[in-house]
């Protein structure tokens, strides 16, 4: 998901001047808690590149970017705690607020293209590595409070530190205050409303990776499932067989064949009828190779009491079932339950039990990791914002976990009349993992969230659209569940305006 532009123009038009500002290097002396300041140095206009290996190069993202002051830090909350933060303001042009930027997977880099997009759209921004470096799981062997810190503190500790060095730098403190985070973002944006409800004014939490003793289970599964009898392994030159058969059983399902399943859940198609007639071939799927597909769509099931352990992906995510049941598991998941869980790294994901582990997960890593908390109330009390959003296409993390904790936030409110401007959940068609796929994928959920919070004006629907190298050929309304985008029955279909949102 990529930022749009008619946001960023209203925002940096609102730009608020700095009061009694400090010099950017000046900053480098000023004593923030727990932290201490590595560097503090103004960046020309253009000419900011990561450091080597922390991310793409120079490209054309970074050199937009205007000039701005970087603050870097490295914050200890606890002795064993090395979290590095950075700290990015505008040299002028800032909108008066902070948007902090979450990390993917196992994070150990600061998020420099995310931070970039906040800067670019006027806003103070920063990013934390979660006290650890590289995209691994090794960190915790040892560490526990590192584990403490990813999970959590990292995050809450950056927050507090990045309002007060803009506070020292602007004369002033953000006015208001955002988190925006996709997959592990995903999951830090719940766990700040969760855990520390007086963090931000408004939060935006995109494929949340929120409950990782379940999903990680799930996704170890699916890849157990795929291999346990190689017989039923799905090669990936068979995923647009199995695709092409769900669009022609279920795409017309919403009015328009364009490709895209507007709501995947009325879908129900069987892969057993893609079954060969005896033995395999390149255009059938063997019976072992249908009941794996089947697998896949329903999601563990408790061997013991036959309930659902987690959702399973939803129908028109099969061109990137290769994350989750290519040749192994995906590594995030089994390293989850190798090196937290059971603390062998030898451990074999192929005699995974749904009932025994996931169970075990809960006991050793729940109430560190899992952010599954209900009661957001005293978030929503001083009037916070929680706009959630996932593609239904997602190969990686299955979209009704995201349905599922909207729904359990929304009862424990007392009902949609109760919660409705408070939390707003935005299924993306045919969106992938945060970004990608068939529907449309870029839409600004920031700028929708600032109007919600400055505004009073809960999102009824936000534009995004889809580009094909470069030039956007759809766009297309996206609705706060359980609302769909409905054509009006005349028009362009690959227009917004000839759409509704309205309930199936």
């Amino acid at each position: 998901m990529t930022r749009g532009t008619a946001g960023i123009t209203a925002m940096v038009l609102s730009a608020v001047p700095a009061a009694a500002a400090a010099s950017c290097e000046s900053l480098g002396s000023i004593s923030v808690p727990h932290a201490t300041i590595t560097l503090a140095q103004t960046v020309a206009a253009g000419q900011f590149a990561p450091p080597a290996g922390r991310g793409p190069g120079g490209g054309g993202l970074f050199r937009s970017l205007p000039a701005f002051c970087r603050i870097a830090a490295t914050l200890k909350p606890v002795a064993d705690s090395e979290i590095r933060i950075e700290v990015w303001m505008r040299a002028s042009g800032w909108n008066g607020k902070l948007e902090s930027v979450g990390n993917g997977a196992w994070a150990g880099t600061i998020s420099y293209p995310a931070m970039a997009t906040a800067l670019a759209a006027g806003y103070a921004t920063t990013s934390t590595d979660t006290g650890h470096t590289g995209n691994n799981v090794t960190f915790v062997a040892g560490h526990p409070e590192k584990l403490v810190d990813f999970a959590y503190r990292s995050v809450h500790e950056m927050t507090i530190a990045a309002k007060a060095i803009a506070t020292s730098f602007y004369g002033n403190g953000p006015a208001r205050s955002y988190f925006n985070g996709c997959s592990t973002g995903g999951r830090q944006a719940l766990t700040e409303a969760q855990r520390f409800p007086n963090d931000y004014d408004g939060i935006v939490a995109g494929a949340a990776a929120n409950y990782p003793t379940h999903l990680q289970g799930a996704q170890v599964w699916t890849a157990a499932v795929s291999h346990q009898d190689e017989a039923g392994y799905i090669p990936p030159s068979k995923y647009p067989l199995i695709h092409n058969a769900v669009l022609q059983a279920c795409d017309a399902l919403d009015g328009v064949k364009d490709g895209v399943l507007e709501d995947p859940t009325r879908c129900h198609f069987e892969p057993s009828s893609l079954a060969c007639k005896s033995g395999d071939g390149k255009q059938c799927l063997s019976i072992e190779q249908a009941k794996v597909a089947q697998q896949i769509y329903t999601g563990p099931v408790n061997p013991r009491t036959g309930q659902s352990v987690f959702p399973g992906l939803e129908p028109g995510s099969e061109m990137g079932w290769a994350t989750l049941s290519g040749p192994g598991p995906m590594s995030l998941a089994s390293e989850t339950y190798a090196y937290l869980v059971y603390q062998d790294p030898n451990w074999d994901y192929r005699k995974f039990d749904p009932d025994r582990d996931i169970a075990n997960a809960e006991k050793v890593i729940g109430k560190t990791m899992d952010a599954i908390d209900p009661n957001l109330r005293p978030f929503f009390s001083h009037r916070g914002k929680l706009l959630m959003y996932h593609g239904w296409a997602d190969p990686g993390i299955p979209p009704l976990n995201s349905v599922h904790y909207y729904t359990s936030v929304v009862d424990t409110l007392g009902g949609v009349s109760k919660a409705g401007d408070s939390i707003r959940l935005f299924m993306v068609p045919g969106m992938g993992h945060c970004r990608g796929g068939d529907g449309t994928d870029t839409f600004d959920a920031v700028a929708a969230l600032d109007q919600w919070v400055t505004a009073g004006h809960a999102p009824d629907r936000i534009e995004a659209s889809h580009s094909t190298i470069g030039e956007i050929d759809k766009t297309r309304p996206l609705c706060p569940y359980p609302q769909v985008a409905a054509y009006k029955g005349a028009g362009d279909t690959n227009d917004a305006a000839n759409f509704v949102c309205r309930r199936p």
